[in-house]
């Protein structure tokens, strides 16, 4: 009986070390010693500046089917559901998307995903700027992107973003076929970095001799989504800027910055689609008929649409009602009809804006910031998620997430890249300390962001180069009861935050940051 136990301790003991292991294996630095710091200021004597687009697909080729049978976009061989073999393999070949619940494996193309790149050039530095079409594209994978961009494109720093799409297949790990199994497809992974890298370069060879118009739209596009959570601030303003060809005088390309999840199919459609942000993009490149009537003239070129602040929760649920600008029909339920017409309503309000109060510059030299910070992670699922290996995200040092943020200058247009879904209370003011909230303090992350942001043209590009979730106020963080405003219910927004401390420490660096510049 003794050796028994001693052999079962023994057992006990060399399973705890395993697992142990195989938790600290996971958690390791994806990129150890990796680190930036960038501090470059305009050149001496400005240049004209020179941008280039470039749009390359990366939609997966689905290879199987499947069958839903009680219409709950999940796919549960228990319920009845079978698939289609498409490639002959023997397996369910799933890509999992991204966003609302488990389970929810892609069943076709509505449209495609891309990656939609701007690059410009000043003489000194050339920046560039990626969106993709993905719930989130994390910092390790930037880093990969950088480490595969050869020398000889030029390129100074790169910034990938994403539109934080919530049809599209999962890129962080959170949504695979079960709890315990990530739902990023590996060579999906692999092929997204290539096909960013490749815009980039692209974009780069495109360059040519430009001038910028900056316009926005403030208030346009209010009705276009809503708050979900106490206090009701939003960012619905609409931030464009417009690249011409300096001999040609045509488009290039346009960049768009909205603050809203793109997420206005819902969480039954099971077509890969880049919601809204394809309408908007499709809408201002080619122009908008009625009939055989043209309403809205193309601007030609190469769209790039990017996120803004979308935490607290920025959407257009099935509780926003859209109306079709064109022919006045409403939408309430989630379909495409209704994504269209809230992608043909910005494209609308983007087109009206650039018609009036624009500011053009021709020599717009770059300012540049950019700087690693490390987010402490107390979300005990995430812990456990980054233990398992189903969030492929490693420390760098232990218990922190290495993270990155930036800022820079394009004449009257200042740009600030935030690592996550900021709630737009720290950018525009707002930020209150309610009854109930977890701690009893004064807001920390005032003054607002923008008010510290130079120039008339203030872009915020939320999920850059990162994708850490909310980014909630500490003093309107709530975990326990008693509950915000003296509601019943917990809020959401915690569960998807690496902690309460994630705010107020990326606050402090963005504020310092932009104060340098």
């Amino acid at each position: 009986m003794r050796k028994f136990f001693i052999g079962f301790l023994i057992f006990i003991g060399a399973v705890v070390l395993l697992g142990a292991g195989y938790g600290y294996y996971n958690s390791r630095d994806r990129h150890p010693g990796y680190s930036i710091n960038l501090n470059i200021s305009a050149p001496s004597q400005p240049k004209p500046l020179k941008v280039g687009f470039a749009a390359l697909k990366i939609t997966p080729h689905l290879p199987d089917r499947w069958t839903d049978t009680n219409h709950d976009a999940a796919y549960k061989t228990g319920d009845g559901d079978s698939y289609t073999d498409g490639n002959t393999n023997g397996e369910f070949d799933a890509y999992w998307m991204a966003g609302f619940s488990q389970k929810r494996a892609a069943n076709g193309v509505h449209d495609d995903l891309w990656a939609r790149a701007v690059v410009v050039d000043d003489g000194q530095t050339r920046l560039a700027i990626v969106a993709v079409d993905l719930i989130g594209f994390p910092n390790k994978n930037v880093i990969n992107v950088r480490k595969s961009m050869p020398s000889s494109a030029g390129i100074t720093y790169t910034m990938v973003c994403s539109t934080h799409t919530h049809e599209a297949p999962d890129f962080l790990g959170m949504w695979g076929g079960s709890p315990l199994k990530s739902g990023v497809n590996k060579s999906y992974e692999r092929f997204v970095e290539q096909q960013i890298t490749r815009a980039v370069l692209e974009a780069a060879k495109n360059l040519r001799p430009a001038r910028l118009r900056f316009a926005q739209d403030l208030t346009g596009a209010d009705s276009l989504l809503m708050d979900t959570r106490k206090p009701l601030v939003t960012d619905s303003g609409l931030y464009i800027m417009q690249a011409l060809d300096a001999v040609k005088d045509s488009t290039l390309g346009t960049l768009v910055v909205w603050g809203n999840h793109p997420e206005t199919l819902w969480s039954k459609n099971l077509l890969l689609t880049s919601d809204f942000p394809h309408y908007v993009r499709d809408y201002l490149e080619k122009g908008i008929l009625k009939g055989d009537s043209v309403v809205q003239k193309g601007l030609g070129g190469t769209v790039v649409y990017a996120s803004g602040c979308v935490g607290g929760l920025m959407t257009t649920s099935p509780k926003v009602t859209v109306q079709d600008p064109l022919t006045g029909e409403r939408f309430k339920e989630p379909t495409f009809e209704k994504a269209d017409a809230q992608g043909k309503a910005l494209a609308m309000l983007i087109y009206k804006s650039l018609q009036k109060d624009t500011t053009t510059v021709r020599p717009a030299d770059i300012r540049l910031k950019a700087q690693n910070i490390e987010i402490p992670l107390s979300n005990k699922l995430f812990q456990l998620a980054v233990g398992l290996g189903i969030l492929d995200a490693g420390y760098s040092s232990w218990g922190n997430f290495r993270s990155e943020i930036a800022a820079f200058r394009l004449g009257e247009a200042s740009f600030l890249c935030v690592p996550g879904e900021i709630y737009p209370e720290i950018v525009n003011g707002g930020v209150e300390n309610p009854v109930g909230a977890d701690f009893r303090m004064k807001p920390l992350e005032t003054p607002p962001l923008r008010s510290l942001m130079q120039g008339k043209y203030k872009f915020v590009i939320g999920l850059a180069n990162d994708e850490l979730g909310y980014i909630i106020p500490k003093s309107e963080w709530d975990t326990e009861a008693p509950h915000n405003y003296n509601s019943k219910d917990r809020p959401y927004g915690e569960v998807n935050s690496t902690g309460p401390e994630t705010a107020p420490k990326l606050y402090r660096a963005m504020a310092e940051l932009l104060r340098d510049l």
